[in-house]
């Protein structure tokens, strides 16, 4: 029921559409999708959500109004042919990047999610396995797929942003054949982050009032948490691709670097000593193997150990 009470609450707080809101058929984190302006990027997106998603899964689509009629139309057309159980939600006006994915949060109480970016790609296995990586640890508090645009995450090569893999299938069962050991990020990436509920609330959620960008203001929230306690992971069994990366809003570093004078050394000590250096290579040899192989053996086999 939490997705149906969330998303009531939102409509009663903002003054948005009448949504007919269907029982949840999932027990998998919500998949929330903030809409954006490029209608090619979200038409990508929405394809690929609903090829690598389990049926039934909870999506909530909301838009700051933000889309135009062709991105509208596209949702429009996409929610009566997918097989995922979703809601659309459109604001008559915009009230910020930051305090619209906020409110999203907040209406979804203390269940898990997993925020995907409009132009972001999922591959097969993707949401499964965010699930997987929060429930392995109950200090996990942000779990952040490999993305080829996913900086800190990126694979196959760190900070840098690569074309989306050519054989999506291949490269998730060459994710999913890795052991999960859920290395250290040093914060969660906006691509796709799982956002364990209890542990946003504990932390006060985003700030609103300090950041205009979804980027920024999810680096805030991973430090915050970092500093209670919780843990911002890479979910190496998980990819989800896209074309460039995320961005800050006009003066969005300069007041995390204000409050978090670390963090700019520490990010680049990360990217300086590439503690994942070892694990993108592992996962390269996969994808080798895979290739030249029959897939099926080594996927049944991987998915044996998760």
């Amino acid at each position: 029921m939490r997705l149906q009470e969330g998303v009531r609450r939102l409509l009663k707080s903002a003054p948005l559409p009448d949504t007919k809101i269907p029982p949840p058929v999932s027990d998998l984190p919500i998949v929330l999708l903030p809409l954006g302006t490029d209608e090619d990027a979200l038409d990508a997106c929405l394809a690929a959500l609903d090829a690598a998603t389990p049926a039934g899964t909870p999506v909530w689509l909301a838009d700051d109004a933000a889309a135009g009629p062709r991105g509208v139309a596209l949702v429009e057309r996409w929610l009566k042919r997918t097989r995922l159980r979703a809601e659309y939600t459109r604001r008559p006006r915009p009230v910020g990047e930051v305090a619209h994915l906020q409110q999203m949060l907040e209406a979804c109480g203390e269940a898990d999610v997993v925020v995907l970016a409009a132009d972001a790609q999922p591959l097969p296995g993707w949401l499964a396995q965010l699930a997987a990586c929060l429930a392995r640890d109950a200090a996990i508090a942000t779990a952040t797929p490999w993305s080829n645009a996913g900086e800190a995450a990126s694979w196959p090569r760190l900070g840098e942003i690569a074309p989306p893999p050519a054989d999506p299938a291949l490269t998730a069962q060459a994710c999913a054949a890795l052991a999960p050991v859920h290395p250290e990020l040093p914060a969660a990436i906006t691509h796709a982050v799982a956002l364990r509920g209890r542990a946003r609330r504990m932390a006060g959620g985003l700030d609103v009032a300090s950041f205009a960008s979804w980027y920024a203001a999810l680096i805030d929230l991973s430090l915050r948490l970092a500093g209670l306690g919780w843990r911002n992971v890479l979910c190496e069994t998980a990819f989800v691709a896209r074309g460039a990366e995320g961005c800050p809003a006009d003066g969005d570093m300069e007041r995390l670097a204000a409050r978090w004078p670390a963090w700019h050394p520490r990010l680049a000590g990360f990217l300086m000593d590439d503690p994942l250096h070892a694990l993108r290579q592992r996962l390269a040899g996969l994808h080798e193997v895979l290739r030249d192989s029959p897939q099926h053996d080594l996927f049944a086999a991987a998915e044996g150990r998760a």
